[in-house]
C-alpha cells in the first residue's frame, strides 16, 4: 500500500534535497581519484602551467611593493640622455667619464649593463682603465648557440664578468634568476650574482645537497616541476624571482645627472652601482608579471630586472628575506587530491543549488586566499589545478545524485503511481521534506472525502470457487477499481478483502473550500466509473462463466486525522476519524436495498459540495449503526450534463 512505499522511500529524503539522496560513496572516491588523476597527467604535461603562471602574476601584483633597496642606485640611460650626447652606443670617453664620477664617490661596486667588446673611440683607453678596477663588473652574453656568444671587455679578469642572459617563460615573461650556467666547459657566473657577491664580499659555495649558499643562506634550486611549473627548461641554477617592486627596486639618476654632477655623494657611497639602458627606442624592455594590468611602461628594462635579481641575493642574506621554497611532488598531489575531496564533500552536503553554487565559488576564493597567504610566506603551491579538482569533482557529485535522484524518482513514482494518480504522486515526491518527520508521516488534520466500495455477497460467491479461482477473479476486480480511483486523483489507503477504502484529499492539505468540493466531486465521479466499469466486467465475466456481481459505495466528506501509525517494525499510513466511520456505515447500511448494480450512497456533508453537478435522490435521515444520530442519505443516480465525471 501507499503507506509502505512512502516508508520505505521518502524517510530517504528526510530533511534533504534532491540533491542529497543516498548516493555510493565508493563511486565518488573512484571518480574523484580518476578525476585528479586526468587532472595531474595533463598538468605533467604542461597543460594548465599558462593558467598556473596567470594565478601566480596575480599575486604578484596583488602584493604591495617594498621600499626602494638602499644598497643600490640605478643609472639608467634614456633617450633624453642619448638625444643629449648625440650619439649611441655611447662613446668609450663618455663612459670613462660617467665611472670616474661615480668612483669618486665610493660604490661598493658598478655594473655596467652594457656590451663594451670592441673599442669605442675617443676613450678607449681611458675607459679601458676604468674597467680594471676590482669593483666594476662588466656583462657577457652566452646566447643559445656559439654565434650569439658576445664575450665580456678584453681587458677585464673572468672573475669580474657575469653574463647576463634572462630565461623567459613559454609566455615571454621573466618570473626566474638564472644564477649559474654551463658553457660546456666551465660554470659561468650570472651579472647579478656577481654583484651581490663583490658586495658581500663572499664566495658562492656549494652545499653537500648541491644547492647555492652566500654566507649562511642557502638559494633552494627552482626545478621543473616547482610550483606552477612543468615543463621549463631548469638547467643551469636558478630560483624564482622575487620581484621587489612593479616599477623600479632601488633609486635612479640618469646618465646626463651624473655627467653634470648632480648625483649626491651618499646615493653612491657604498651602495652598488648598475648603470643601463631605459631608452624606449634601444628595445631592452621585457615583459614581467605586471605587465599584464600596468597602464604604462608595460615592459621593464633589463638594468632594472638585473637590480631586481642583486636586490634579492642581498636581502636574502642580509635582511633575511625569505627565499621561494617549494612543497614536494607527493605533497602537492595530496594537496590537491585534499581539495577534490573538499569540493566533493560539499557537494554532497549542500542543500540547495543555489548555495551549493555559492560554497563552489567560496571553495576557490578560499584557495586561492590560502595560496596567496602561501605566497607571502615564500610557498608558491598550484592552485589552478586544485581549483579545477575541487569544482570538478564537485560537479560530478552533483551529476551523480542528480542522476541517481532520477532514477530513484522514477521508481518512487511508477510505486506510488500504483496507489495513487500521477498529479498526487508527484505532490507526494515534491513535499517529501515537509511530510517526514522522524522517518514518518505527521499527523495532520485534513478535510477528506472517503470511499468505501464493497461486493455484495461475497461470501456467498467465493464459497462457489476454490481460492485461487476467487483471488484470480477478485485481482481483476481490484485493478479495475484502483485504476478508476488513481484516474480521479484519489489514493487507495487499504483493500479489505473484498472491499477498498479509497481518499480524495491526502495526503497534502486541501485548505479552500474549492479544493474539497474537487476532492468530493472526484470521488462522487469516481463512484460512478466504477459502476461503469463493473457493467463491463459483469457482461465480460457472465461470457467467460464467471459470476457476475454488485457493490455498494458509501462516500462521505468530513474532517479526519491522517498520518503514519504503528511503530518500528509495522507503520502504516492510517486515515482515522468520524468521517471514515460514516463512509463505512453508509456502504453497508440498507443492504437490501440495491436499485441497481452499484449502489453509491452519501451523505448531506459531501451533497453540499458537490454544486448540483451529480442527480441524488433522498433516502431521508436514516440511522447508521454504531451512530446516536441520524444522517441525511442521498443515493447518486449519475451526472448532470454540464458535469465533468473525471473532476
Amino acid at each position: 500500500m501507499i503507506a509502505q512505499v512512502l516508508r520505505q522511500t521518502l524517510s530517504r529524503w528526510q530533511k534533504r534535497s534532491l540533491l542529497q539522496v543516498p548516493i555510493d560513496v565508493k563511486t565518488i572516491l573512484l571518480a574523484g581519484v580518476g578525476i585528479v588523476g586526468i587532472l595531474l597527467g595533463i598538468r605533467h604535461l604542461g597543460g594548465l602551467e599558462w593558467l598556473e603562471l596567470g594565478i601566480y602574476d596575480q599575486m604578484v601584483r596583488l602584493r604591495s611593493d617594498e621600499l626602494p633597496d638602499p644598497r643600490i642606485l640605478i643609472v639608467t640611460i634614456t633617450d633624453a640622455d642619448i638625444r643629449a650626447t648625440r650619439r649611441w652606443p655611447l662613446s668609450d670617453q663618455t663612459l670613462a667619464k660617467v665611472l670616474n664620477q661615480l668612483q669618486i664617490y665610493q660604490p661598493r661596486a658598478i655594473g655596467l649593463d652594457l656590451f663594451r667588446d670592441i673599442p669605442n673611440e675617443p676613450g678607449h683607453a681611458a675607459l679601458v682603465a676604468e674597467l680594471k678596477r676590482p669593483n666594476v663588473i662588466a656583462i657577457s652574453y652566452i646566447g643559445n648557440i656559439s654565434v650569439d656568444v658576445i664575450p665580456g671587455p678584453p681587458a677585464m679578469p673572468k672573475s669580474q664578468i657575469g653574463f647576463s642572459d634572462v630565461v623567459t617563460d613559454p609566455d615571454g615573461k621573466i618570473r626566474r634568476n638564472l644564477m649559474l650556467a654551463s658553457d660546456g666547459q666551465e660554470t659561468l657566473v650570472s651579472f647579478s650574482l656577481r654583484l651581490a657577491m663583490l658586495y658581500l664580499r663572499v664566495q658562492s659555495e656549494v652545499t653537500a645537497d648541491n644547492e647555492l649558499q652566500l654566507g649562511h643562506t642557502v638559494f633552494p634550486p627552482l626545478r621543473s616541476q616547482s610550483g606552477g611549473y612543468q615543463t621549463i627548461d631548469d638547467r643551469g641554477y636558478q630560483i624564482l624571482l622575487n620581484y621587489r617592486s612593479s616599477s623600479s627596486p632601488a633609486q635612479t639618476v640618469t646618465l646626463t645627472q651624473v655627467l653634470k654632477g648632480e648625483v649626491k655623494p651618499e646615493w653612491v657611497k657604498d651602495r652598488i652601482v648598475l648603470i643601463g639602458v631605459t631608452a624606449t627606442s634601444l628595445k631592452d624592455l621585457f615583459f614581467t608579471p605586471y605587465s599584464a594590468t600596468a597602464t604604462e611602461n608595460r615592459t621593464m628594462p633589463g638594468v632594472v630586472i638585473h637590480a631586481q635579481k642583486v636586490s634579492q641575493i642581498l636581502a636574502a642574506v642580509l635582511d633575511d628575506r625569505p627565499l621561494f621554497h617549494f612543497w614536494s611532488e607527493g605533497v602537492e598531489i595530496l594537496w590537491i587530491l585534499g581539495w577534490a575531496a573538499i569540493g566533493a564533500g560539499i557537494a554532497w552536503r549542500t542543500r540547495y543549488p543555489i548555495v551549493l553554487i555559492i560554497l563552489e565559488g567560496s571553495i576557490v576564493f578560499m584557495l586561492f586566499g590560502m595560496g596567496f597567504w602561501l605566497f607571502n610566506q615564500r610557498i608558491w603551491v598550484p592552485i589552478a589545478v586544485p581549483a579545477i579538482a575541487a569544482i570538478a569533482t564537485g560537479s560530478f557529485t552533483i551529476a551523480y545524485q542528480m542522476q541517481q535522484a532520477h532514477q530513484q524518482r522514477q521508481t518512487v513514482m511508477k510505486l506510488l503511481g500504483q496507489q495513487t494518480s500521477p498529479e498526487v504522486a508527484a505532490a507526494l515526491w515534491n513535499s517529501r521534506d515537509r511530510l517526514l518527520q522522524s522517518g514518518m508521516l505527521a499527523g495532520q488534520s485534513l478535510t477528506v472525502t472517503v470511499m468505501f466500495a464493497d461486493i455484495k455477497s461475497f461470501s456467498t460467491i467465493s464459497e462457489q470457487r476454490s481460492p485461487d479461482q476467487v483471488l484470480h477473479w477478485l485481482n481483476e476486480y481490484m485493478r479495475i477499481m484502483a485504476q478508476a480511483v488513481r484516474a480521479h486523483h484519489g489514493i487507495i489507503n487499504k483493500f479489505l478483502g473484498d472491499g477498498l477504502m479509497a481518499v480524495f484529499g491526502v495526503p497534502l492539505p486541501r485548505n479552500t473550500w474549492a479544493d474539497v468540493a474537487q476532492d468530493a466531486q472526484r470521488a462522487v465521479a469516481c463512484a460512478l466509473t466504477m459502476s461503469d466499469r463493473l457493467q463491463e466486467l459483469n457482461h465480460d465475466w457472465q461470457q467467460r462463466g464467471l459470476p457476475v456481481v454488485q457493490m455498494r459505495v458509501g462516500i462521505f466528506t468530513g474532517a479526519v486525522m491522517a498520518g503514519s501509525l504503528g511503530g518500528k517494525d509495522r507503520l502504516e499510513y492510517a486515515v482515522i476519524g468520524d468521517s471514515v466511520n460514516i463512509a463505512s456505515r453508509l456502504e453497508s447500511c440498507e443492504k437490501d436495498r440495491q436499485p441497481d448494480n452499484c449502489r453509491i450512497l452519501i451523505a448531506r456533508q459531501t451533497l453540499n459540495y458537490l454544486e448540483d453537478k451529480f442527480r441524488v435522490e433522498s433516502w431521508g435521515s436514516l440511522q447508521l449503526r454504531g451512530k446516536q444520530y441520524t444522517v441525511d442519505v442521498y443515493r447518486v443516480l449519475g451526472c448532470n450534463d454540464f458535469s465533468s465525471t473525471e473532476g
